[in-house]
């Protein structure tokens, strides 16, 4: 008799461990119905608008695995489900920590949930297409129409990757949200709005256009952690404001809210 080798036993995958920073349930605001929200730590804008400065850095969140947040997303998934709702992924950003994401939104997928990706796209070239795959919705966050007023909105960063990102969703059928922060004075100039809302109506997948007015609410977060918070001295917009911007993208023959 020939003696044959042992066997090596096959190795466990490793254990995926994601910086979170909380999670929470939502309705209406991070996709549609409610929504189980998992908010990722760390994030590489400094937006001036920014009303969560407390998930800036990967070292504020907990180290959580993937197992952990789809046995949080188990307990609501019957609630969310019936009230035609799911899973949203946000931050901080989310692609910071692309393998983590892409694994928790897989898994939920797999679920029969709705996945949503909260990002602002600035790092969508790490979003594989397993990630994507498996998300039903993106909600992107685009800051501003052009270069400048892009750096000015975040502190860094580059325009061209969020539009990359964009164009890619639409090329391969995925589902968008456009958010559009309408900061008086930062992000309300006409042709601003306009370059965005060109741009949107230019994507086949965009179901809606979402303006946000700018508000002061995360304000304390900032005296919390010793920072100043550089709109303190802004007002939020006001009604004709933000009725002229709806209009604009409006106007464009999308829908708006």
């Amino acid at each position: 008799m020939t003696d044959r080798p042992p066997v090596a036993p096959v190795a466990a995958p490793p254990v995926l461990h994601g910086a979170v920073h909380s999670w929470d349930t939502s309705v209406g605001v991070d996709g549609p119905g409610t929504r189980f929200v998992v908010f990722l730590a760390g994030c590489p804008l400094r937006c001036r608008y920014c009303h969560s400065p407390d998930t800036w850095y990967g070292r504020s969140g907990r180290r959580r695995t993937v197992d952990e947040m789809v046995a949080l997303a188990t307990r609501y998934r019957r609630f969310v489900a019936v009230a035609g709702g799911g899973v949203t992924v946000s931050g901080g950003e989310p692609l910071l920590q692309p393998a983590f994401t892409g694994e928790l939104l897989r898994r939920c997928h797999a679920l029969g949930l709705h996945t949503a990706l909260d990002t602002s796209g600035f790092l969508g070239d790490r979003a594989d297409e397993s990630l994507l795959d498996a998300t039903d919705l993106v909600l992107l966050d685009v800051k501003a129409g052009s270069p400048a007023t892009y750096r000015r909105v975040t502190g860094t960063g580059r325009l061209a990757p969020t539009l990359r990102f964009a164009r890619r969703l639409a090329d391969r059928g995925t589902p968008m949200w456009i958010r559009y922060v309408l900061v008086p004075g930062l992000t309300d100039a006409p042709d601003e709005v306009a370059r965005v809302a060109d741009a949107a109506a230019g994507l086949a997948t965009v179901e809606r256009v979402e303006v946000l007015p700018f508000h002061r609410l995360g304000a304390h977060k900032y005296a919390e952690l010793g920072l100043t918070f550089p709109l303190a001295d802004t007002a939020p917009p006001d009604p004709e404001l933000l009725a002229r911007v709806r209009g604009q993208f409006a106007e464009r023959g999308l829908t708006v809210t």
